[in-house]
């Protein structure tokens, strides 16, 4: 059961989330929606519980599970999808490891800001219904105002999940879990003849083009951990996450990935090697010759790097206003990010100032040559250059949450009881592609320069 709250206040509630959802807030004050969304008062047909699962932290293997947060059930929607709603923060559970189960109100607010920053960005996601504040102090380096984020998902289903089946060795509990999976996520696999396959193929194909979508977008996770890898495709799990400002493959930001395992560059050969664990959990499934299942998850799991690389030429493809990308396109794409990566340039800028409708300003020879020759690309598709540059514009974000401009907000949030800053942020944060959104120039710019190193943290 969540921990009660002393004197749990709302500070931001999704209300658009909340009316997808079904769930009716009309009539209720604001301390009423906050009992129910922090724990304190259960909602009818509430059945909390903690989650076990296992995983591999940074290569490693371990038991894990909801160390600091609780499943309060299923919500079915008015058009009848369902989606999990859940605590996080909300005290500690089984499996807390001698956590205190908390969260501060800051992590629990960028959570919401970035998460719903992705929904608008168009990648797959959970969401944030609400937070609020519990009333109760949090102890990390400082004493800190504790809160709950209200979390939606449209499962909780991680590859550990099926990690931790497979550990205990239980092949009635690995196969049921693995038919309710596909049951809820993947149903056109229910009648294959190797549904089995079909639902690591397809596992496979969602997690290809939710990587692809990172890549395009200059988001770094931090922790991909197969424990933080969702079954359904969704990015979950926003902790260490931050956006890049400069261009460079290495960037990382969580403080403890020392190594870089899970830098920007790498987040695809770590999908994969993810996906080659959960393959593996999965092999009794697959066939009962054990040398002909690992055949089977071998082949699949070499088809990850052909589904990322299509969705990957796709989506950079469109950036740059190509709309039937060929196989040279990549060329042209890797030409741009090396000039953008010597040239420390903007990764988020650089896309959204492109204009082929306007001669570039650049002095520098390398983008010249590089601009002349995407504008001779350009020039033989079937599309006209305003079209180009509508897409461009489409697939190019005016904003991102830049990390200067997130942690202040945050500060102004949690030390001052300021929440303008955060209010402000996630309205243009949610309009991303807005052209008629009037935005200040420093919303678009990176930290200044000698700004200090950005760096996040894990379980805060």
């Amino acid at each position: 059961m969540p921990r009660l709250p002393s004197a749990p206040q709302l500070v931001v509630l999704n209300k658009p989330l909340a009316g997808n959802l079904g769930l009716e807030f009309d009539g209720l004050t604001s301390l009423e929606i906050a009992d129910l969304l922090s724990g304190k008062k259960m909602p009818p047909g509430a059945y909390p519980i903690a989650q076990a699962y296992a995983g591999h932290q940074y290569g490693h293997f371990t038991g894990l599970g909801d160390g600091r947060a609780i499943l309060l059930g299923e919500q079915l929607t008015p058009s009848g999808e369902r989606f999990d709603i859940q605590l996080k923060g909300s005290g500690p559970t089984p499996y807390s490891r001698r956590g205190d189960g908390l969260a501060a109100l800051g992590p629990m607010l960028r959570e919401y800001l970035i998460s719903e920053a992705m929904h608008a960005f168009g990648v797959p996601t959970t969401r944030s219904l609400a937070v609020v504040s519990t009333g109760d102090p949090v102890f990390r380096d400082e004493k800190l105002p504790g809160a709950v984020l209200v979390r939606v998902a449209a499962s909780h289903l991680r590859f550990g999940t099926f990690e931790w089946a497979a550990a205990h060795r239980k092949i009635d509990q690995l196969k049921a879990l693995a038919d309710y999976a596909i049951q809820r996520h993947f149903p056109e696999s229910i009648d294959a003849g190797d549904r089995y396959l079909k639902f690591l193929q397809n596992v496979i194909a969602r997690q290809a083009a939710l990587i692809a979508r990172w890549q395009c977008l200059g988001f770094v996770h931090g922790v991909m951990n197969t424990d933080n890898m969702s079954i359904c495709g969704e990015t979950i799990d926003y902790g260490p996450c931050a956006f890049m400002d400069a261009y460079d493959p290495a960037t990382v930001f969580s403080s403890i990935d020392r190594h870089g395992r899970y830098a920007y560059g790498k987040q695809p050969s770590i999908a994969q090697w993810n996906l080659a664990v959960f393959a593996e959990a999965i092999l009794p499934l697959l066939d009962s010759d054990s040398t002909q299942a690992f055949e089977m998850a071998r082949e699949a799991i070499n088809g990850f790097q052909v589904e990322f690389d299509r969705a990957w030429l796709h989506g950079m493809a469109a950036k740059i206003g190509i709309f039937d990308p060929q196989a040279a396109d990549e060329a042209l794409i890797r030409e741009l990010l090396a000039w953008m990566h010597q040239a420390r340039a903007d990764f988020t800028n650089t896309f959204r100032l492109l204009d082929p409708e306007q001669a570039s300003s650049s002095v520098d020879p390398t983008f010249l040559a590089w601009d002349a020759a995407w504008r001779d690309r350009l020039s033989r598709q079937a599309h006209s250059f305003a079209e180009s540059r509508q897409l461009m514009h489409e697939q190019n974000p005016r904003v991102i949450p830049r990390n200067h401009l997130v942690e202040h907000a945050l500060e102004q949030a949690w030390s001052q009881g300021d929440l303008k800053p955060f209010d402000r942020l996630l309205e243009i944060l949610t309009n991303p592609f807005d052209a008629s959104m009037e935005l200040l120039e420093s919303e678009q710019q990176p930290a200044p320069a000698g700004s200090a190193r950005h760096q996040t943290y894990c379980g805060t």
